[in-house]
């Protein structure tokens, strides 16, 4: 599927780095809300990628609002399903919406440009204020395994 809606490869890395900065936008919403706290300085919002050239991987890490498992198969597991598009609609009405402005995707398929460049993908997600992680793995044919995590010390 990616495959057909993607022609240039590069484009995976601007479509990853737009769902990593959505997830800082929600979590800032909720930091801003009072619905989260902010404990130290290492709960600081960030984006990092790292490469690893012998294992020919890229990790793009943020300190996001985070996934929990129901949102992980919800959000990954259904093509143009957005999250963030979700997000959003739940904001209508409320006080404060300009968050809604600064949510880029809202259609459902960027994650999926990573199996333009890929034969698998694994995310590990750990919904804010949890402790319980989620790790999912796709090869990109349509099928994904799901399961819990516990160490992710994030």
């Amino acid at each position: 599927m990616a495959k057909s809606i993607y022609t240039d490869k590069e484009v995976f890395i601007r479509e990853l780095l737009s769902n990593a900065s959505d997830a800082l936008e929600k979590r800032r919403f909720m930091i801003q809300s009072g619905k989260e706290s902010v404990q130290s300085a290492a709960d600081e919002l960030f984006i990092s990628i790292t490469t690893n050239s012998k294992e020919r991987t890229i990790t793009i890490f943020d300190s996001g609002i985070g996934m929990n498992r129901d949102e992980i198969v919800d959000n990954l597991g259904t093509i143009a399903k957005s999250g963030s598009q979700a997000f959003v609609k739940s904001l209508e009405g409320a006080p404060d919406q300009t968050i809604a402005e600064s949510i880029i995707g809202q259609f459902g398929v960027g994650f999926y440009s990573s199996f333009v460049v890929s034969h698998h993908v694994e995310v590990f997600s750990r919904k804010s204020g949890s402790g319980k992680g989620v790790r999912w793995v796709s090869d990109g044919t349509g099928t994904y395994e799901v399961s819990d995590c516990d160490n992710l010390d994030f």
